[in-house]
């Protein structure tokens, strides 16, 4: 999956609306680098073959000093970025990696 991603986001990342929105709230102010150095970079900490749009999974990296959660979903043109947030301390474990 690791790979998909990374072929697709060379060649185009999209920006879906739900991710704008989470990304610009004001006590997050994720930025678009920062996607993409969780995307290159990251880990993917869940996978969600099932998922009704298509392929995707759960990307962590720590970025700027602080831990970012992405979910995308590779297509054959672009990858997909679905959302982005900083995860809560109080819905995941201490390294940001396991659900509570």
């Amino acid at each position: 999956m690791k790979k998909k991603i990374i072929l697709a986001a060379h060649k185009k990342i999209l920006f879906l609306p739900h991710a704008i929105k989470q990304m610009s709230h004001p006590d997050r102010m994720i930025t678009a680098d920062e996607i993409k150095e969780t995307i290159l970079k990251g880990e993917i900490i869940e996978e969600y073959p099932d998922d009704r749009r298509g392929e995707s999974c759960l990307v962590f990296h720590l970025a700027q000093n602080r831990a970012i959660h992405v979910v995308c979903s590779p297509k054959v043109e672009y990858l997909a970025i679905i959302t982005a947030y900083l995860p809560a301390k109080s819905q995941w474990s201490s390294d940001y990696k396991v659900r509570i």
